[in-house]
């Protein structure tokens, strides 16, 4: 059994602003004081697991993250570009109040369904699958036997999930991904099952209860 621990980075300030703002893929914070904190909280509760290697998106929130899941296990960790947010286009740095105003027509569209709908001058959640999904069927078949560790975004985790319940694309905003939350993926016997989805157990009070970019 081949098993996959995706990681969703811990919080930047972009997302624990009031209101918050989508940072997508051109926006490349590091992680913030409470992120720093959460990332030491997964790294720490992923010590108890066999990791064998550690990958993540090419953005500082995440590799930043996965560096710390690495030094638990002495492992560097390789970043891969494709694992990158999605690109939010014209909506980058605004919220989402700001963009309701501003482009009203493309708001309801995306939210209606982002599946066929992008973020205004950049990606849908289709786009992001196509892109991520074939990284993951990759690490999948180089690791067999073995457990490693993919730290990337809402949008990208988000995608994935969705495609591994069988959920339509269109719904898969509607599903949660904390910062630093663990989702569990075990692929067996040709099949790839999600075990665990947006456990943020370990991650106690630097919670945040919002599912930011």
């Amino acid at each position: 059994m081949t098993q996959l621990i995706l990681v969703r980075h811990g919080t930047t300030d972009a997302n624990v602003r009031v209101p918050y703002i989508l940072q997508g893929s051109g926006i490349d914070l590091s992680l913030n004081e409470n992120g720093r904190k959460q990332a030491a909280l997964v790294a720490k509760f992923l010590a108890k697991f066999p990791v064998r290697h550690v990958y993540a998106s090419t953005l500082k929130r995440a590799s930043e993250t996965a560096g710390m899941i690495a030094q638990h296990h002495s492992l560097s960790v390789t970043e891969i570009a494709e694992l990158v947010e999605c690109n939010v286009g014209q909506w980058e740095g605004k919220d989402w109040d700001t963009i309701a105003q501003e482009n009203p027509e493309a708001f309801r569209l995306f939210h209606e369904d982002p599946s066929v709908q992008p973020y205004l001058g950049g990606e849908s959640y289709s786009d992001v699958l196509r892109r991520s999904l074939p990284v993951f069927e990759r690490l999948l078949q180089q690791h067999v036997g073995e457990t490693i560790v993919v730290v990337a975004h809402n949008i990208v985790n988000r995608s994935l999930v969705a495609h591994l319940l069988g959920l339509e694309m269109r719904r898969a905003k509607e599903l949660a991904q904390g910062n630093c939350c663990v989702n569990i993926i075990q692929h067996h016997a040709g099949k790839n099952t999600l075990v665990t989805m947006n456990s943020v157990f370990h991650l106690d009070e630097t919670r945040s209860s919002t599912a930011t970019l």
